[in-house]
């Protein structure tokens, strides 16, 4: 029983890594370490972008084996560094599963930023890219502008853990329209330029180069959904604006 526990913390640690967006070979790699770390034999992990499966051989003989459903993602750097900081404390001093809980728990509730960062991060992006693709200063103002309302878009679907694809058209779509009415009322000079500051709140970068990343590295399958998603992701945002545009 104690083996298929911390076989299972283990999974939720791979688990934060992938969801928080490390590469599926650091996940893989990451799970076989701490599997040996607990001296468990016969590892075999395989993960793609939706799942992570494990089945290895405990002390006694006995065969564990469990998965885990990726459901949704949020790259969130800060998280995956501490993931692979509490893996690699765990290789060198193993843990008992009481503390990986806990620790566990203190990653996951650990908030490295206040929502105003956040807002204003989303604010400096967009009327940077704004700027730095032509904008003038109106055009960078209403970019901000619009940030902002992408922010509480995006924390709303996410709460609501609607589809990435739905959720990124959406979003597409309500930055546009606001960008267009922006431009309607004189506070914006370009719609184009006010968009095009806001699309890079919304581009999948991570999840195009952690695709490439896979597929360098072997792993295929879970490349090619990556680029999949990626594109998918790409095409919504695409369409939400151009609807916006066209309508």
């Amino acid at each position: 029983m104690e083996n298929e526990v911390i076989l299972s913390k283990i999974l939720e640690i791979g688990e934060g890594m992938l969801i928080s967006g490390g590469e599926v070979n650091r996940v893989e790699d990451s799970i076989t370490r701490l599997c040996t770390a607990y001296h468990m034999r016969n590892i075999n992990v395989f993960t793609i972008t939706a799942s992570i499966v494990v089945t290895v051989t405990d002390e006694k003989g006995q065969v564990i084996s469990q998965t885990r459903r990726i459901q949704n993602y949020r790259t969130d750097f800060t998280k995956l560094e501490r993931y692979n900081a509490l893996s690699r404390e765990l290789c060198a001093i193993p843990q008992d599963a009481d503390y990986m809980t806990r620790r566990l728990q203190e990653i996951r509730e650990e908030k490295m930023y206040t929502n105003r960062q956040d807002i204003l991060a989303y604010v400096l992006v967009s009327a940077t890219f704004s700027v730095f693709f032509g904008g003038g200063a109106m055009d960078a103002v209403a970019a901000a502008m619009v940030g902002v309302l992408l922010y509480y878009m995006v924390g709303m679907t996410r709460k609501l853990e609607m589809n990435y694809i739905v959720s990124n058209l959406l979003c597409s779509f309500c930055g546009g329209s606001a960008a267009v009415l922006l431009f309607k009322l004189g506070i914006a000079q370009s719609v184009d330029k006010v968009i095009i500051g806001n699309i890079m709140l919304l581009i999948p970068g991570i999840s195009l180069t952690n695709a490439i990343r896979d597929m360098i590295s072997g792993d295929i399958m879970s490349g090619s959904s990556r680029l999949c998603e990626a594109i998918l992701i790409a095409i919504a945002i695409s369409l939400g604006f151009t609807i916006t545009l066209l309508v």
